[in-house]
């Protein structure tokens, strides 16, 4: 198995030939080849890096939804773990105070939201430097990432989107379908639906650079040829996030300059000062608000007082009988709801009724 050296070396290779290829018709084929191979040697030197430094760090999913907290070092993430949890991160003015994944746990309208404090990001994670590839490990399992920026050094954004973008994980942006199907029929490729922004030939070059010469190919989204590659690699990974801007006592202009952070990059962005706990309430909000959870309500009987659970938003009355117990899932007929997904008091849904945050809710057994 190659090691890391040569395979980083060969990784400049690529990468240098690439930068000095011109984009014509004449080299698209050439260029997508290119990419492909430029895709795969960085999976290995990734993996390569996982090796050379041990398994790393990884902290167990938990509670009814997980957040990470990434950024720099010393851009606060370990101050605002302090205030959103009970958890107690170190906190310094100098650089890489965290060197392990800090858990904690923030309770928010009755949700139990587990807050990881990531070790610092520095240049090159991509790379494997600095326990990279064990942090992006760990935002795989994440529900919602939370950058953490530090508003007197706004450079820190593109460096840390340039770093997920060569680690092929995409911000705030829909997974793409794509539908591929290999078979042994000899057909070659077979491209039934192509809303790419690709020609069949840039299509098949990639394909025939991984391995693949017989499939049929199904594209509904207008994806780039990088994108493509990314998935056919199974590298691709889709993560919604926020970002912090944190600080907020040194910057007076910091509404000004949230919202201009807000347009140009089309993420929420919202101003904090950790050191003075200043906005930390309306952090909690959002966090909450961008998980795609909600709160609903357990009634035994209708006239009793509904206990609270946090779930997905869009559960159906019969997943969430699945979620509770197999036991009420099998026996149940039917439900009592009361709240915003019906039209009137105690209304009776059966168990594809889609449920709505803050409804209660009273299970009907089969008699």
């Amino acid at each position: 198995m190659a090691n890391k050296e040569y395979l980083e070396g060969r990784l400049k290779e690529l990468e240098a030939e690439l930068s000095k290829t011109k984009d014509n018709k004449a080299t698209n084929k050439h260029l997508a080849k290119l990419r492909s191979k430029v895709a795969t040697v960085k999976k290995e030197v990734i993996n390569a890096s996982k090796r050379v430094h041990g398994s790393g760090f990884f902290v167990k999913k938990t509670g009814d939804a997980t957040v990470t907290l990434l950024g720099f070092p010393s851009a606060g993430k370990s101050s605002i773990l302090n205030a959103l949890t009970n958890a107690n991160s170190k906190t310094a003015q100098y650089a890489f105070t965290t060197t392990d994944i800090i858990p904690g746990i923030m309770i928010y309208r009755d949700a139990h939201i587990q807050i990881l404090d990531m070790p610092g990001l520095i240049a090159g994670a991509h790379k494997g430097l600095g326990g990279g590839s064990s942090v992006i490990a760990q935002m795989r399992v994440s529900d919602l990432v939370v950058f953490v920026i530090d508003i007197t050094n706004l450079s820190q954004i593109n460096t840390i989107l340039d770093e997920l973008f060569s680690l092929n994980i995409y911000i705030n942006k829909k997974k793409p379908n794509i539908q591929l199907r290999q078979n042994r029929d000899g057909h070659g490729i077979l491209l039934e639906v192509n809303k790419s922004r690709m020609s069949y030939d840039d299509i098949k070059v990639v394909l025939n650079g991984f391995g693949i010469f017989n499939a049929n190919v199904r594209i509904w989204d207008p994806v780039e040829e990088d994108e493509f590659i990314s998935f056919i690699s199974n590298k691709s990974l889709y993560l919604n996030a926020i970002m912090v801007l944190n600080k907020i006592d040194m910057a007076p202009d910091f509404q000004k300059i949230a919202d201009q952070i807000s347009s140009k990059y089309g993420m929420e962005a919202i101003p904090i000062s950790a050191l003075n706990m200043d906005n930390i309430e309306s952090l909690k909000a959002k966090i909450y608000g961008n998980l795609s959870i909600m709160r609903v309500y357990l009634k035994p009987r209708l006239d009793k007082i509904g206990q609270p659970i946090t779930t997905r938003s869009g559960i159906t009355v019969g997943n969430l009988a699945k979620r509770l117990h197999t036991e009420i899932s099998s026996e149940l007929k039917c439900a009592y709801v009361n709240g915003r997904s019906v039209k009137f008091a105690n209304q009776r849904v059966g168990i594809e009724h889609v449920l709505k945050d803050g409804d209660s809710i009273t299970f009907i057994k089969i008699k």
